[in-house]
């Protein structure tokens, strides 16, 4: 379970950003995640729920994580497509040449601070 290194991540992050700006608490961090980024939203849930009692900064912080879908795009007839439906082959062409556009993403979107 690699969602507790994530959360150590983010937290990390979100201090630095806090120091910068002299913040006294964080309320809420809204995450981005992307729906093929390996991620599971409950491990991160409930690994997010044991970290924050741990720093201080983070007492009564609540995590909102927003899915995005995956997209593929397909070089051979330009189109995108639903990577969990169809997989690397292009539903529309049948070509192989795809790639991912999104759908890999982990970023922190949004702090709300106090």
């Amino acid at each position: 379970m690699h969602e507790l290194g994530v959360v150590f991540h983010i937290m990390d992050s979100v201090e630095k950003v806090a120091a910068e700006n002299q913040v006294q608490g964080i309320n809420k961090v809204i995450l981005e995640l992307g729906e093929v980024s390996t991620v599971i939203d409950t491990y991160l849930q409930s690994c997010w729920k044991w970290a924050v009692k741990k720093r201080e900064l983070f007492t009564e912080a609540e995590l909102v994580v927003l899915k995005l879908p995956a997209v593929t795009y397909c070089e051979n007839c330009g189109q995108t497509y639903p990577t969990v439906t169809y997989g690397k082959i292009c539903p529309h062409c049948q070509s192989p040449d795809t790639w991912l556009l999104q759908g890999n993403e982990f970023n922190i979107k949004e702090i709300e601070v106090y």
